[in-house]
């Protein structure tokens, strides 16, 4: 049974630092590229990270470009998502997924406010 959990999130204030962890069960994690997305309030999905099988490359959105970093650990079938330097703009719900994204997890909900 395939199983998504996301976790990490929170409140916290801008310029401030976040770690977000995808813990997946029920398949071969390391035979998967996986995916950061968020949903701010009111709009749609957004692409925010991918990593390869190994973690040898990795991709950003323009957005969160040097300020957030993805890593897994596929002996431990956990995707990260490291984040430095939050602004408002980051506030959102933060869901991980496989690259065929047939499988949903609940989300984080990262809130970043004065």
């Amino acid at each position: 049974q395939v199983q998504l959990v996301e976790s990490g999130g929170g409140l916290v204030q801008p310029g401030g630092s976040l770690g977000l962890s995808c813990a997946a069960s029920g398949f071969t994690f390391s035979s998967y590229w996986m995916y950061w997305v968020r949903q701010a309030p009111g709009k749609g999905l957004e692409w925010i990270s991918n990593i390869d099988h190994a973690g040898d490359y990795t991709d950003y959105a323009d957005s969160v470009k040097g300020r957030f970093t993805i890593s897994r650990d596929n002996a431990k079938n956990t995707l990260y998502l490291q984040m430095n330097s939050l602004k408002s703009e980051d506030t959102a719900v933060y869901y991980c997924g496989r690259e065929d994204w047939r499988y949903w997890g609940q989300g984080t909900q990262v809130t970043v406010s004065s």
